[in-house]
């Protein structure tokens, strides 16, 4: 069994034990020394230290992957938004109150209540002020004693005309949903977890200081999803799985299935005459920024909208490659690809239909409304409202599609058939 001696040798003559993969041995000689028998360890981390790999993925980090990030990172400081985006027409100051009692508004407003509310935030915290709500029998969710309610703040001579009620205040649901979820995550997947959470938060503020600001300062919509998408991928992956050949091999692959979906996007918006206006929020984006692209625009949020699932697959498919290497390191790269799209393909059978169904759940009230009117399906499809969800869902699946083969042929290349070379220099690998 020369693949489990070579694997138990690598692995005894490294510290690093993180990600081991037991595999049982019987009886056989390996092309180093000795005899093997019972169970022996392979320690898949290995694999990043190999100097086969190490060879391999400088190949490939230096003639691709360093250049496109170079050209992302350079791309991203020529177009970082300079100035204030915020339109002052459309500023509206909000405060927030506790309800502290209801009852019927006085005079000729029978459909009206008044809710007596202490300000907790705002220009006037800490006063008591009257602010019609709408009634409990015309709302879904009432608002109710003792709940904490956001108010729109308007020039007004008094206090009580001041203040309009927008809508409940759901901070701190929110804020315990969150706190939930980061529990999780750490509890499941430990200090990588707590990496992922710092990656979540790096993409929280790459949409918001510069994707948002950049495309409402009239900069190319595609393109700067295309920048800050490929930042926001190196960051996240590189911040949660290391720098490392495995992480690099991740990234190249997501960084090639996300040009092609950029390519694909853009053909099709353009083949299937979408206009990007039934887009919700469309028109009042065109109505702020005048000049914006609204096709860019279109294929911009396919762009953002498939790099979280193809960062799901590619690290898994990386990771399957390498785990796949660390457990027989004499498989040759044929091997290796095929395994891997074993596994990639039922990966990508779950992937594609959840994506396709989030998108359909995104326009679902849009096709309630269909339903109700007993259109035709291919009247129904025809609608550019439902068209863009298809377009969105297709495109989106294509390139993760294409991200499988893409990473574990990369993977492959990397990490196949590494134990020519250890068995070539059997005291590099007993020393």
């Amino acid at each position: 069994m020369a693949s489990r001696n070579v694997g138990r040798r690598r692995a005894d003559h490294r510290s690093n034990r993180r990600r081991k993969l037991e595999i049982p041995q019987g009886h056989g000689h390996g092309h180093g020394h000795g005899h093997g028998h019972g169970d022996h360890v392979v320690d898949t981390s290995v694999v990043n230290s190999d100097a086969i790999v190490a060879r391999r993925v400088r190949i490939v980090v230096a003639a691709v992957l360093i250049p496109l990030l170079i050209a992302a990172v350079v791309g991203m400081i020529v177009m970082w938004p300079n100035g204030d985006v915020k339109v002052a027409s459309y500023q509206t100051q909000t405060a927030r109150g506790e309800v502290t009692a209801i009852k019927p508004c006085p005079g000729a407003k029978p459909q009206c209540d008044q809710a007596t509310v202490k300000l907790t935030s705002g220009p006037d915290k800490g006063k008591v002020i009257p602010v019609e709500v709408p009634p409990a029998n015309q709302t879904s969710i009432p608002v109710k004693v003792g709940q904490t309610i956001m108010l729109g703040v308007q020039d007004a001579p008094t206090v009580a005309g001041r203040y309009t009620y927008v809508d409940h205040d759901r901070t701190n649901s929110l804020l315990w949903l969150a706190g939930i979820f980061a529990v999780a995550v750490v509890a499941l997947s430990r200090w990588r977890g707590f990496a992922a959470l710092i990656a979540l938060a790096v993409t929280a503020v790459m949409l918001t200081q510069f994707i948002l600001p950049a495309i409402l300062h009239g900069e190319n919509a595609l393109l700067v999803a295309v920048v800050g998408g490929t930042v926001i991928m190196a960051i996240a992956l590189f911040l949660t799985h290391g720098i490392n050949a495995e992480s690099s091999i991740a990234l190249s692959g997501t960084v090639a299935a996300l040009g092609l979906t950029v390519v694909l996007g853009w053909f099709f918006t353009k083949f299937c005459q979408l206009s990007g206006l039934a887009s919700e929020g469309a028109s009042g984006a065109k109505s702020l920024v005048p000049d914006i692209d609204l096709t860019g625009l279109l294929v911009a949020g396919m762009v953002i909208g498939a790099l979280g699932v193809l960062d799901d697959v590619t690290v898994t498919q990386a990771a399957a490659v390498w785990e796949l290497s660390a457990a027989n390191p004499t498989a040759n790269r044929r091997e290796l690809v095929a395994a891997g799209l074993r596994i990639g393909r039922t990966h990508v059978a779950s992937v594609v239909n959840t994506l396709v169904l989030a998108y359909a759940g995104a326009a679902l009230p849009v096709l309630l409304v269909f339903a109700i009117q007993d259109l035709p399906g291919r009247a129904v499809l025809s609608t550019e409202s439902v068209a863009m969800e298809v377009v969105r869902g297709l495109v989106g699946s294509l390139g993760i599609i294409a991200a499988v083969p893409l990473t574990t042929a990369l993977a492959a290349m990397a990490v196949a058939d590494r134990s020519r070379e250890l068995v070539a220099e059997p005291e590099h690998i007993t020393n």
